[in-house]
């Protein structure tokens, strides 16, 4: 069995947890293929089986991959969606960052969830992610997203004017520094920081919530997954941003944008006993008032 490992980076004091990360994947016979830049950063600190590989590149995880594992918190685990693209590779994150809402196992649980890997006793969420369609060329061979698509104003800009359509169909107007339309995923991250609701994963919906709207009672809309979103902008700038997740690109303000769903889903892996429930209760405090 091989899993390829994607990081970022080894932070201070993680260098012991990072090594028995590795030696229980060599107890549990489980090959790694290290991203190239993390083993480059690791190799003179932490012990690996001789002859361990690495990959830099997508086209590198071939049909012997079956699982890739990122170390850290969701941001790099979102960068592990760029590699997996439409392959049927599993992923999974331990969350040696921060909140962790998608890396959601713990660094305590690191010798179970490899366990559960090698003995395949994990739960597979299959999660929607989000497409862009633009008259031209964004984002290159990716133009998914597992959380979010979003248009913004640039920085020290006025607001912009986001005309929205659904199949085709007016919605609104919005008034706003920015736009978001957020998966299930994607619910419980930019979206809810900005007054979204969060929906449960296998909702089949999207969420389209406004940054900062001019218009108090603009608020969020829920719409079926199935809804092709549109956009015209207008702005009194000649640029404004797309942002796919935490990829960004600078476009000019008459550029033509729809989002729909991807055609193909991210096959997310959870430890069995852990659930969306409990995820919000943990990482958002919910059921703990006093009063409960």
């Amino acid at each position: 069995m091989k899993a390829a490992i994607y990081s970022r980076v080894m932070e201070d004091g993680q260098q012991s947890e990072v090594q028995a990360f590795f030696d229980e994947l060599a107890r549990q016979k489980i090959e790694p293929v290290i991203w190239q830049h993390f083993f480059d950063q690791i190799h003179n600190k932490i012990v690996f089986p001789s002859g361990t590989k690495t990959f830099s590149q997508a086209e590198h995880l071939n049909e012997d991959i079956e699982f890739i594992i990122s170390l850290g918190g969701d941001g790099t685990l979102l960068d592990t969606i760029t590699l997996v693209r439409d392959r049927k590779i599993f992923v999974t994150g331990i969350n040696f960052g921060r909140l962790g809402f998608l890396a959601s196992i713990g660094r305590d649980e690191v010798s179970a969830a490899i366990k559960a890997i090698a003995k395949r006793s994990y739960v597979v969420d299959k999660r929607t992610m989000i497409h862009v369609d633009a008259d031209l060329p964004l984002f290159g061979e990716v133009p998914y997203a597992l959380n979010e698509f979003a248009v913004h104003k640039r920085d020290t800009d006025p607001m912009i004017k986001i005309h929205t359509y659904l199949n085709g169909e007016f919605l609104n107007t919005y008034w706003a520094d920015g736009l978001i339309v957020a998966t299930p995923t994607g619910s419980t991250g930019y979206s809810l920081s900005c007054g979204g609701p969060i929906v449960f994963p296998e909702s089949g919906s999207f969420v389209i919530t406004p940054v900062a709207p001019h218009n108090l009672n603009v608020r969020s809309i829920v719409v079926p997954d199935d809804t092709i979103i549109s956009f015209e902008v207008e702005s009194r700038s000649e640029n404004i941003i797309c942002a796919l997740d935490s990829r960004r690109e600078i476009v000019g303000k008459s550029v033509q944008l729809a989002v729909r769903k991807e055609v193909f889903q991210l096959n997310l892996i959870r430890l069995s006993e852990n659930n969306f429930l409990q995820t919000i209760q943990n990482k958002l405090m919910w059921g703990l008032d006093k009063r409960n």
